[in-house]
């Protein structure tokens, strides 16, 4: 295992420290704005524009990329970074803060682009896997303990901005000081809605949907918790624990979809975060263990959704189109956490704070009928016929870019003798 990891060791230690700045930034912002009095519309349009950019940049990057080399463009993103943070704490501005954000979201793209094309570059066949998971459990790692540095601050200073803009800085350290060699020319991204919907309509369907929940959730889940009196730290515990719970209800809930119809999965989960949502906005839990408690059972069942409903997409792709499914299906996940934060927030503006969670009932149960109606059109694969489930991250926005996918084990790879005699070609 030390083996495989010592070659990518210093491209997974700046993964590391680029995701605690994400999670702090991300935890952070909402938090502050809900101090200073930002409106719904306003918090939810931090999230929004962090996806928007988040998107853009998928398809921008790599051809800046291209002009300027991947470790020059790597530096520079995570500098345009440390510059948003720092200028985020100077300015205490509503509009500044959604365009600085924009910002963010675009130049996080660039930067998680180009290590999952270095990491798999680097990657052997047989290392690709656990590099793979590696690469999957730092990033949801360092998204958590990111969001819980805020108890250790003081949310109405400057100080966190500060330790965020720190984290971004080590991060550019190992990917610069690394002696790998830079991978070849980032590919450019393509996204074929058409196809995507053909392959499977209930995958298409139901990733823009959990998109939807999951962008509304993640963004306004702070701004939730500050309407509702809860103090950050609880906040911090609150959102933190939503990511790890849905982390491990993956496990379960992917081996009970290699053993049946995933689209059954899809519809049970949903339903059950769906019952979790409309519960906690009918009933207005006030103890705190009783709100974080009902949570979590609801990011148990919406976390699990995502790579669930990407199983199911690859199950009808040929091998060679494994890639382009599911980057495009990450695509089309960022487009619906664009969607999904602006409209919680002005639903929580005329609702109030419970609302939320209207929203993510709403598109939860969506995709339970819409999951029970496809499996009256089309007939369940078997079990022999079906890809493997792999675990995947999901949080507010897309934690991976399309280039993951050339990563993901199960993507097709030339023997390792080919593909150094392609790479000599210049294929």
């Amino acid at each position: 295992m030390s083996r495989n990891i010592l070659p990518v060791f210093a491209l997974l230690t700046s993964t590391l420290f680029l995701f605690l700045g994400n999670g702090l930034q991300g935890l952070l912002l909402p938090v502050r704005g809900s101090e200073e009095g930002y409106s719904n519309e306003v918090l939810g349009f931090l999230g929004t524009s962090w996806a928007a950019g988040f998107v853009i940049g998928c398809f921008v990057a790599p051809a800046i990329v291209r002009r300027a080399g991947h470790i020059r463009a790597f530096g520079s993103f995570v500098a345009v970074i440390c510059l948003t943070v720092l200028l985020t704490g100077l300015f205490i501005d509503d509009v500044s803060w959604v365009a600085l954000r924009a910002l963010t979201g675009f130049c996080t793209a660039g930067t998680s682009m180009i290590i999952e094309s270095w990491l798999n570059e680097r990657a052997t066949n047989e290392s690709r896997g656990a590099i793979f998971s590696l690469y999957i459990a730092i990033t949801l790692f360092g998204v958590v303990a990111g969001q819980l540095v805020i108890p250790f601050g003081h949310v109405g200073n400057t100080s966190l901005f500060m330790v965020c803009a720190i984290i971004y800085c080590v991060a550019i350290l190992p990917a610069m000081l690394s002696k790998a060699e830079s991978p070849q020319p980032l590919k450019k991204v393509k996204l074929d809605l058409r196809a995507l919907y053909r392959n499977s309509p209930v995958s298409f369907v139901g990733i823009l949907l959990v998109g939807i929940a999951n962008g509304a959730y993640g963004t306004l889940a702070a701004v939730f918790g500050a309407r509702a009196g809860l103090d950050p730290t609880t906040i911090a515990v609150m959102v933190s624990s939503t990511i790890f719970v849905g982390a491990l209800a993956q496990f379960p809930a992917g081996k009970l979809s290699d053993r049946i119809d995933r689209r059954f999965v899809l519809a049970g989960l949903s339903a059950l975060a769906a019952v979790a949502g409309l519960a906690i906005a009918i009933i207005h839990p006030t103890h705190v263990y009783v709100l974080i408690g009902m949570i979590c059972v609801y990011g148990a069942a919406a976390n699990a959704l995502y790579p669930i409903a990407v199983a199911h997409a690859n199950d009808f792709a040929s091998s060679e189109d494994f890639v382009k499914v599911s980057g495009g299906l990450l695509l089309l996940y960022g487009i619906g956490t664009i969607i999904g934060p602006t409209l919680g927030g002005p639903i929580m503006t005329s609702f109030g704070p419970y609302a939320l969670f209207l929203v993510t009932a709403v598109s939860h149960l969506l995709i339970t009928a819409y999951s029970i109606f496809r499996s009256r059109q089309r007939a369940a694969l078997t079990t022999a016929e079906k890809d493997n489930f792999s675990t995947m991250p999901t949080a507010p926005a897309p934690l991976l870019t399309p280039e993951s996918a050339s990563l993901d084990p199960r993507a097709p790879q030339y023997p390792e003798e080919e593909a150094d005699l392609q790479k000599g070609a210049g294929i």
